[in-house]
């Protein structure tokens, strides 16, 4: 109840102030936050330190205050779904490789477009869907049915279409089959049936679910980022379509699968560390 209450006073604080000074005020809850969450600063600070072993302290510091920060400005932005249409995509939005979808979807067995948890991958869904194509996109259903109708009400304002995971398999393959896109989000596994993984030469355990997507349908990957840009206008950019002949082993082909697109996901994340939201330990000793 007290997170509904939350989320509510939020939206509606964020949607009667300019975006400009709901950033503003953001950061200043930001600020309360960052300096009573003990916990949540030596996570983020771990997992910084996997990331830039070299780093000095004050570097990850810097760092850090700048996750607390991204992603209060990345719930304000949430809050304000109703506000995203055509002009505030032209205003706010440069969108770059939008095209690959095209490409992909031509061949009529859909498409994933894959994310981590990076910039702000809600408002992505959002753009895209508002912009290109409908959007199918798996999401984790939260425990207070309250607060998860609250998800997906936004989210469903945008003609994002919502797949609770446990409904995922049989929904997502149904989506391929009429060629539409789904969006994955793949650096975090929720199944507990995942692949363990070196990530930034550490091991880890990544989601199957993407590549066995991926190699069950035929559905090609995109990797997509949302990235936040340094004046508060973001870059929606996707890579190339992942090209990938399987061996006919579905494991190590899962696995070589998650390999390729586990590199990208570094390379991103090292390139912007502050939209990097873990606000858990992602390496467990």
């Amino acid at each position: 109840m007290v997170n509904l209450f939350f989320y509510r006073a939020g939206q509606r604080l964020a949607l009667s102030v300019p975006l400009k000074i709901g950033y503003s005020l953001a950061v200043i809850f930001c600020w309360l936050h960052y300096i009573f969450a003990t916990e949540d600063r030596a996570v983020v600070t771990d997992n910084l330190k996997a990331i830039f072993p070299d780093k000095s302290d004050t570097e990850l510091a810097k760092i850090r205050f700048g996750v607390f920060k991204n992603f209060a400005k990345y719930l304000v932005d949430f809050f304000r779904f109703e506000k995203i249409d055509a002009s505030y995509i032209r205003k706010y939005v440069r969108v770059k490789n939008i095209g690959y979808f095209d490409q992909v979807l031509s061949k009529g067995r859909g498409a994933i477009v894959l994310t981590a948890h990076l910039g702000n991958w809600e408002l992505g869904g959002a753009v895209f869907s508002v912009s290109a194509y409908p959007l199918w996109a798996v999401a984790l259903p939260h425990k207070d049915k309250r607060v998860n109708d609250f998800f997906d009400r936004q989210r469903q304002s945008k003609n994002l279409h919502v797949i609770p995971l446990g409904l995922a398999v049989r929904a997502c393959l149904r989506a391929f089959k009429e060629n539409k896109v789904v969006a994955l989000v793949g650096d975090r596994d929720f199944t507990k049936k995942g692949v363990k993984i070196d990530f930034f030469g550490r091991p880890t355990v990544f989601p199957e679910g993407p590549a066995a997507f991926s190699l069950q349908a035929g559905a090609p990957i995109i990797p997509g980022f949302m990235l936040r840009n340094s004046d508060d206008t973001f870059t929606l950019v996707f890579e190339k379509p992942i090209e990938f002949t399987a061996s006919g082993d579905k494991d190590k082909d899962i696995v070589d699968l998650i390999t390729i697109y586990k590199g990208i996901f570094e390379d991103y994340i090292r390139k912007y560390p502050d939209q990097w939201f873990t606000f858990r330990r992602f390496w467990k000793q």
